[in-house]
């Protein structure tokens, strides 16, 4: 048993994996936070888009 409680321990093959696996799930959150800090200049822009259409007399479709 202890035997293989030590082997268990010394193990390395899915060390890469994990590590990997952490640092996409950290860029997955640093993206998430930068689009959810960009969302109120993206709905400017949109807003100012449109208003520009409408004041142009270009209906704005859906």
């Amino acid at each position: 048993m202890q035997q293989r409680l030590s082997a268990f321990w010394n193990e390395e093959n899915g060390q890469d994996m994990v590590e990997y696996t952490l640092l996409l799930g950290f860029v997955a959150l640093a993206g998430a936070a930068v689009l959810t800090g960009l969302r109120d200049q993206t709905f400017s822009i949109w807003r100012a888009i449109s208003a520009g259409f409408t004041a142009a007399g270009i209906p704005a479709s859906n």
